[in-house]
């Protein structure tokens, strides 16, 4: 069996399952977050009763993160139905914007976007949370109310975005239907050039296979340049398995999982035991391809979708209206410390916004220093806007005062985020195209799209 098919198998009690199969899976953790856990919570009381009880306390994670540092009521009102319904429910994990467990959540325009709105839980972004607030475990089985839940996968996790209904009813019973997807292979061999990548890795799959290439099928990385990638690479890649349709992305497991895993676990004091699936030797895939990491360049995915595949250094002529570094795959600390690298002494040329993915990354950024400066300054003195309000922000558009959400019409922004459709990140005349950080901080230097091999020293 897959990865995805021995983790499904083990889930559902069975001793094999294959490509096609229904199984009732059982699952570890349930994630949501502002945007879609009012609806979860308005499912399973509908479906439970209004009395009723979750099936596990200590199995449901709940982040606010999308809609939340905006004027806008509604949204801030979401924040509220979670508070309220983790106090009825004495849920474990809830990453509140507030401190007061019993308040009600407003975000004060006069204070501006740039400086901390926060209490001392919160978090950020939803799926950089889950890993470093150690919810995240080899060997197990993560479902939640966002596409990108699939990011999880880095960890030797099947993890997959499910909506509404299905997690109210998980909820409810801990319990979810799933139907096994076949597996693709993507092998990877040789050492990513300077310049290069993991966003660019996953943009060149996704050019290759088509934006919906993997619809409804697992997404299996293998092989000895996936071996070298450090987990936040795993993650970048991972996280956009859902850009090629896919229902899953997985990573074998090794010692730098584990790693990273036990120091987070030990630091929050969450599960600590886990036990990871390994690959099989008779392994059936219906797709399987071998990708050479020493040949690739830095990759661009153009509008309107993800699989618009070119090389940064065949788009030269597009200009830019602003650059965007932030979300769950490009607000990484060694996102930001990969952008810093390019900018570091020069100014940008273009509005650029800069959104750390979650609060740990702002305390890092600050205390991280490249010459003797740190990098928030670093990045600060170079022009980009950078807010400590770490969150979804402008990626996924949002309400009118989203901090980076564009506007107005025809606007062309370069983004580290992973998603470009029409609308995506405001006005559904803009357009986005979609880059690595270095190929981010490259573009906001000139004023247009560039390859960072130009201004890497």
């Amino acid at each position: 069996m897959t990865l995805t098919e021995k983790l499904l198998a083990r889930a559902s009690g069975k001793a094999r399952v294959q490509p096609g199969e229904n199984a009732w899976v059982n699952v570890d953790v349930l994630m949501t977050h502002d945007v879609c856990g009012p609806g979860t919570i308005g499912v399973f009381k509908r479906e439970f009763g209004k009395d009723a009880k979750v099936w596990d306390r200590s199995k449901v994670v709940i982040i606010p993160d999308h809609y939340i540092f905006t004027a806008d009521s509604m949204s801030n009102r979401n924040v509220d139905i979670l508070r309220d319904f983790v106090r009825e429910q004495g849920l474990e994990y809830f990453y509140d914007v507030i401190d007061d467990p019993n308040g009600s959540w407003h975000f004060d325009p006069t204070k501006g976007q740039l400086k901390q709105q926060y209490g001392k839980h919160f978090a950020g972004v939803c799926h950089t949370t889950l890993p470093w607030k150690g919810h995240l475990r080899p060997g197990e089985v993560l479902v939640g109310t966002d596409s990108h839940t699939c990011m999880a996968g880095a960890f030797n996790q099947f993890a997959t975005g499910i909506g509404n209904t299905d997690a109210g009813f998980v909820l409810g019973t801990g319990k979810i239907l799933l139907k096994v997807p076949e597996s693709m292979r993507f092998f990877c061999e040789g050492e990513m050039q300077p310049g290069v990548m993991a966003k660019d890795v996953i943009l060149h799959v996704i050019g290759d296979i088509g934006f919906d290439g993997a619809t409804y099928r697992a997404m299996q990385w293998e092989g000895p340049g996936v071996n070298a990638m450090n987990m936040d690479d795993r993650m970048t890649i991972a996280n956009m398995a859902i850009e090629a349709g896919g229902k899953n992305a997985i990573f074998p497991y090794d010692e730098k999982t584990g790693a990273y895993v036990r120091e987070r676990v030990a630091e929050n004091g969450t599960k600590s035991d886990f036990e990871p699936v390994e690959p099989d030797a008779d392994q059936q895939f219906v797709f399987d391809k071998k990708y050479d990491l020493s040949k690739l360049e830095p990759t661009v995915a153009c509008h309107p979708d993800p699989g618009q595949r070119k090389l940064a250094r065949e788009l030269t002529g597009v200009k830019l209206d602003r650059a965007y570094i932030g979300s769950c795959t490009g607000g990484k600390t060694s996102d930001f410390l990969a952008f810093a690298r390019v900018v570091n002494g020069r100014s940008v040329k273009i509005h650029t916004f800069g959104v750390p993915a979650t609060t740990k990354v702002v305390a890092e950024l600050k205390a991280a220093q490249i010459g003797g400066k740190s990098v928030w300054s670093i990045l600060e003195n170079a022009g980009v806007q950078m807010t400590e309000n770490a969150s979804c922000a402008a990626c996924l558009g949002g309400p009118q005062d989203t901090f980076g959400r564009m506007n107005e019409k025809a606007l062309k922004c370069i983004s580290a985020t992973n998603r470009n459709f029409p609308g995506r990140m405001g006005h559904k005349e803009s357009q986005v195209f979609l880059a690595s950080p270095y190929t981010v901080a490259a573009s906001a230097l000139t004023g247009h799209i560039t390859d960072p091999r130009e201004v890497l020293a």
